[in-house]
Formats: structure tokens, sequence, C-alpha cells
């Protein structure tokens, strides 16, 4: 039985290997906080006090809301320079509703892509949010199994 695990576990890290694989390490501070270890960055999350946390750190939900957001925006902007289009300023704001039975996820998902600057190329602006919602941001690909997302547009001069 020990040498049938071992097989198994050297034919899993093979196929690590193979793979672009991620690993995040989540440690148990106390309660309910814990540290993440992301990118060799540390990130403490939580719960509210009201189901036994201390409110050190955001909640995991959330969080996907940030991974999706910093993914497209980087799509976005990144895009938009080999268009050689540089806003003034671009934030992305991401919201999304949570289905009200267990287990809560979010069922819609709206995000917003905010732009400043004077004259920019309105036409460049959705192909770049386009591009990344369709082909690069494999954050929205794997939310859009479980999720509507919806996106707009703003700019402001």
């Amino acid at each position: 039985m020990l040498f049938v695990q071992i097989i198994y576990f050297r034919s899993l890290k093979i196929e690590k290997e193979k793979t672009m694989a991620e690993t995040v390490n989540i440690n148990w501070m106390d309660e309910m906080a814990f540290e993440a270890e992301v990118n060799d960055f540390k990130i403490v999350i939580d719960a509210e006090e009201r189901v036994g946390g201390k409110n050190r750190g955001p909640r995991p939900k959330p969080l996907t809301l940030v991974s999706l957001g910093g993914c497209t925006a980087m799509d976005v902007i990144s895009i938009l320079t080999k268009m050689r289009v540089k806003p003034d300023a671009f934030n992305v704001e991401v919201s999304g509703e949570l289905t009200d039975e267990h287990p809560k996820y979010f069922h819609t998902i709206y995000i917003k892509y905010i732009f400043k600057g004077k004259d920019l190329p309105m036409a460049k602006l959705e192909k770049a949010v386009n591009l990344s919602q369709d082909r690069y941001c494999g954050v929205s690909e794997m939310l859009r199994a479980k999720a509507k997302l919806i996106h707009e547009i703003i700019v402001e001069e």
C-alpha cells in the first residue's frame, strides 16, 4: 500500500510540473483568522465578529472580486499600451451579487472599467476590454462557469 501511495504521489508531481500550477498556503492564526501566503506576500483573511472573527482582514469571497478586477485590469492596460493608448487614470470597480442559498456564490458580477483622459479612442477601449473578457482573463473564464459577468466602460474627461 505504501508503495502505491509513493507512485501516486510521484505521478502527481510529474503532472504538476507539466502544467502551470499555482500554490498558495493558508495558515490558521487563531479564531477565524488565517494568513495566506501568495507569491511570497502575506495577506490576513478573517471573518466578521458576529461569526467568530475579529475583522482583521478581508473575507475570501470579496478577494475573488479582487482577483477578477486585477486580472482584467492588467490585461486591459497591457493591451492599451500595445495600442499606444495611455489614459490619465484607469480603475476597475467590481461588485457581485451572492446567491441566497448555501453554498453562497456570486451569481452576477458587474465590472466597471473607468478611464480618465481627453480624446480617448472608445473603439480601442472597447477592443481592449472585450479581448480581456473574451480571450485573456482566466479569472473571468473561471467565474463565467457559475456567474453572469456584465461590464460597462465609463470615460471621464
